[in-house]
């Protein structure tokens, strides 16, 4: 009996940060810890903002992008529901070389780790007033170190090592974000181009949920293998950053993310940042 098309040998391309969270949800793809059938999946490293960038072209298969670059390509992708990164009461912090009060950012240059990402979403709705200033999200605490700016919000491990270089936090965002709608901060997802079709869409999706239930069952095995992506992270800070980023809305965004997601974009097209009026999709 012939194969259906669906399920004849597929190779495709799957892009994300090389951050330990990302390391850690894919640890079981990248080293076979998982069967994924009749889907081989190839595997890209590239900072968020490039990969940003890279969606709207429609060249990568499955991608890690922003919560808020998805608008832009919602015409060539979907959202899977495994993968999310949600700052539940944390996220993206801003910070200073010397010690500064919230108000005090009004009209201030503050350097963002690119245009599309979620950390310059969020800072531009919690102070509108503010001038970002897009650069490689790891020259943000060197820029703010070396005065070229007064502030910078700051991502990925910089967010649990930014007091080793005698940085101040000015606000946290995720916490600015959850005092004010009790919801968590939407910040990255995965997405699948549209034209893959629904079958190896599928595909991807259980290995990819598979993946990161491996993961968090086989902690220490996983965190090994995002220790090699650390950036210079010791065990224990890299544990508790995986432990952040890798929770119950990363297995399944489920409702309460979907919410959020809707409210932030919602949020930022009404305040003029985000341009584009596609609405948020998920598989």
């Amino acid at each position: 009996m012939a194969k259906s098309k669906s399920t004849l040998p597929r190779t495709i391309t799957v892009a994300h940060s090389p951050d330990a969270d990302d390391a850690f949800m894919f640890h079981a793809l990248t080293n076979h810890k998982v069967d994924t059938g009749w889907l081989t999946i190839k595997h890209e490293l590239c900072d968020i903002e490039t990969l940003n960038q890279r969606a709207k072209t429609g060249e990568l298969d499955v991608t890690a992008v922003s919560f808020h670059a998805y608008p832009y390509i919602a015409d060539k992708y979907v959202i899977t529901r495994a993968g999310a990164s949600m700052g539940d009461r944390y996220g993206p912090i801003v910070v200073s070389r010397e010690p500064m009060n919230p108000q005090d950012l009004d009209g201030k240059e503050v350097a963002i780790p690119g245009p599309l990402t979620s950390a310059a979403l969020a800072l531009r709705l919690y102070n509108p007033k503010v001038k970002p200033v897009p650069m490689g999200f790891d020259k943000v605490q060197h820029a703010v170190l070396e005065g070229k700016v007064p502030a910078g919000v700051i991502i990925h491990e910089g967010q649990v090592t930014y007091n080793d270089l005698k940085l101040f936090k000015v606000v946290d965002l995720g916490e600015w974000w959850f005092n004010k709608h009790e919801l968590p901060l939407p910040l990255g997802c995965n997405v699948a181009r549209r034209d893959l079709g629904k079958d190896v869409i599928a595909q991807f999706s259980k290995c990819f949920s598979a993946s990161i239930k491996y993961a968090l069952k086989n902690r220490e095995e996983a965190l090994d293998h995002a220790l090699s992506y650390g950036r210079g992270l010791d065990r224990e800070r890299a544990r508790k950053f995986v432990g952040m980023y890798v929770n119950e809305y990363t297995v399944d965004i489920g409702r309460r993310g979907m919410e959020s997601v809707k409210l932030f974009l919602k949020l930022g097209r009404q305040a003029g940042i985000v341009k584009a009026k596609a609405e948020p999709e998920w598989v």
